[in-house]
Order: structure tokens, then C-alpha cells, then sequence
């Protein structure tokens, strides 16, 4: 029997209105009404709580082939969302559940069961599902310890690491025996949380000076390991520093999200031949598989504070989009929220 308790008549949501070329605009972007829908048979209607923006939805924002369907124009855009059940059509899921799922950027979403995971606001607070435990989190875990192989005793250099995938991919690394680990961001204030909240033994702020130069002051004996998150002159200057066996795992590049001509690459591939380095992108979709195993070791870490996060919170799905435009400034320190 389907549960259906009273709903609100229309849900606010973002739509695409247009691509954007450069920097998006707010022209971009139409916030409109909608219908609520009831759910169908195996669906539950979803009322949102927290809402997550990320840096790869600019490039969903273009029509550009990509590993990721673009938004359409029109309708409304994607994103994880954790929220609360209000009516359900379907067996396992009841009125009063938390589900984290794939429909923000809206107030109620209609969601297949299947699409629909389960969380527990008395383990966690529900917000971390979209960071620290949820989709961040697990890049940070399979990105360094898969794809970038650490090991114990190595140097890791992260780059946008006041983020929230890079603060983790430092703390993780120290968690699990690193020798030294190195942060950049974009403030003094981000570079102080780095050192004195997180544990990173150095950290720069790229603004104050060639990233190379400030990267072999602060990794003398260069780096084994450098986890990418922004591109251009940091990855220059992460294989300029990279040690014999070095590698480094592209997450994500965000210094050329906005760029109208293609970003020059990096002028030093040529020391990757000496070095026998290597440089491999990935993508968290096809490491799923490592789910359980990271909730396993990190959700005691952060339990216990060895794991330490922030959330930058903004309120109103009305500035959902404000904070999308916050994050590819970096005005975010930690996972960027929107809270409904």
C-alpha cells in the first residue's frame, strides 16, 4: 500500500537554461516550481535535507563528450542529495527512512528504490554521507591507495587540499604511514588549517609564488606520490619534484574548468622518461567496488576525530547555485553543503 502523507503542491529546483562559455552565469541557470509527483510502484518521493555541488557539474554544464551525460537543457540538473522519505511505493523503504541518492539541485525527488541507499542519521550526521563517508571520501581513499599505489614512507604532495576530497587524501596518507605530506590552497587561513587542524607536515599557498619553487621548499627530497585535484602549474610542478617511481593519480583539474581554449600541458613530461614516473586519471565510478572496505577503515577514523573534515554550509535550496559558483572560486574549505 502505498504511504502518502500530505505533500506540498510544487518543489523549487534548478534548471540549465543555457550552456555556459567561460564562467557560468546566473543567465545560465532558471530556479523554477514544480510539480511534486506521487511515486510509482517501487518509487518513494524523497524530501531533501543536504544537497551537494562539486566541481565536475561544470563539465556537465557543456555538451562536450564526456565520461558523463550532460545536463539537458531545460530540466533539471543533478547531484547527490541524502534526504527523507514522505511517501513510499516500494518494499524496504518506509516513511521516516534516510536515503542518500542522485536528485539535488531540487526539494523533493521521485527515486527508484534501486537508486535509493539507505543511511543511518544516528551513525553519522546525514551531511557527512555526501563528504566525508560518502562519494569525496571514497575518491580520496581509492584515488591515493589505488590508483596512486601508496605506500608507507612515502611523500605526498596534494593539491587543492583544503577540499574536500584533498584534505582527506592527507590525512589518509598519514593515517597509513607517510613520511611527509604536502598541501597547497588558495589562503593563509587554508594553509593554517592544513598544519594545525589536518596534520599536513608543510603547506603553501600557490598565490604567494611559483608552485614549483614553493613546492621543493617544502619537499627537499622531492615527492613519490601527488594526487591531483587542479592542474596546470601544479602538475608542472609535481613532476618536476617527482622521485624514481613517482606517480600521480588526476582527480580532477579545476584551474581549466572555466577555460574557452584548451589549458597548455605541463612543458617537463620529458622527466617522467628519468624517473619512471606515471600518470594515471580515474574516475570514483569504477572503484564502487572498494565501498564497504573504506566505510570499514575510515568511518572509525572520523568516529574517534583522527579523521578530521569541515563542511562549508549554505543555506536555501534558492542559493544552491551561489554555492556551485563558491566552489570553482575555492570559497569552500571542505565539502561545500547545501542545507534545505
Amino acid at each position: 500500500m502505498t504511504d502518502t502523507p500530505t505533500l506540498p503542491a510544487v518543489s523549487r529546483e534548478w534548471h540549465l537554461a543555457s550552456r555556459p562559455v567561460g564562467w557560468p552565469k546566473p543567465e545560465d541557470f532558471a530556479f523554477v516550481e514544480a510539480e511534486v509527483p506521487q511515486p510509482a510502484e517501487g518509487q518513494v518521493l524523497v524530501r531533501n535535507k543536504y544537497l551537494s555541488v562539486d566541481p565536475y557539474m561544470r563539465g556537465r554544464m557543456s555538451d562536450a563528450k564526456s565520461y558523463v551525460a550532460p545536463f539537458e537543457l531545460g530540466k533539471v540538473m543533478q547531484g547527490g542529495a541524502v534526504g527523507e522519505v514522505v511517501a513510499s511505493n516500494a518494499e524496504g523503504l518506509s516513511v521516516g527512512d534516510h536515503v542518500l541518492h542522485f536528485f539535488g539541485w531540487r526539494e523533493y525527488a521521485v527515486v527508484g528504490a534501486k537508486n535509493a541507499v539507505k543511511v543511518d542519521p544516528d551513525a553519522a550526521p546525514l551531511s557527512t554521507y555526501l563528504g566525508v563517508l560518502g562519494m569525496t571520501g571514497l575518491t580520496a581513499y581509492a584515488g591515493l591507495l589505488r590508483t596512486a599505489a601508496f605506500k608507507e614512507g612515502d611523500t605526498v604532495f596534494v593539491s587543492g587540499a583544503a577540499g574536500a576530497v584533498g584534505g582527506q587524501v592527507g590525512q589518509i596518507a598519514k593515517l597509513k604511514g607517510a613520511s611527509r605530506v604536502i598541501g597547497s590552497a588558495g589562503s593563509d587561513e587554508k594553509v593554517k588549517l592544513l598544519k594545525e587542524e589536518y596534520g599536513f607536515d608543510a603547506a603553501f599557498n600557490y598565490k604567494d609564488g611559483p608552485v614549483a619553487e614553493q613546492l621543493r621548499a617544502a619537499a627537499p627530497d622531492g615527492i613519490d606520490v601527488y594526487f591531483d585535484n587542479v592542474g596546470g602549474d601544479h602538475l608542472e610542478a609535481a613532476i618536476g619534484s617527482l622521485n624514481e617511481g613517482g606517480r600521480i593519480a588526476v582527480c580532477g583539474m579545476i584551474s581549466v574548468y572555466n577555460n574557452t581554449e584548451p589549458a597548455p600541458g605541463p612543458k617537463n613530461l620529458a622527466r617522467l622518461i628519468a624517473t619512471r614516473g606515471r600518470i594515471e586519471g580515474f574516475l570514483v565510478g569504477d572503484h564502487y567496488d572498494l565501498q564497504p572496505q573504506f566505510v570499514q577503515e575510515v568511518a572509525p577514523w572520523v568516529a574517534s576525530g583522527e579523521l578530521k573534515y569541515r563542511e562549508t554550509v549554505v543555506e536555501g535550496i534558492e542559493n544552491n547555485l551561489e554555492a556551485f559558483l563558491g566552489v570553482l572560486r575555492g570559497d569552500n574549505t571542505g565539502k561545500m553543503i547545501v542545507k534545505l
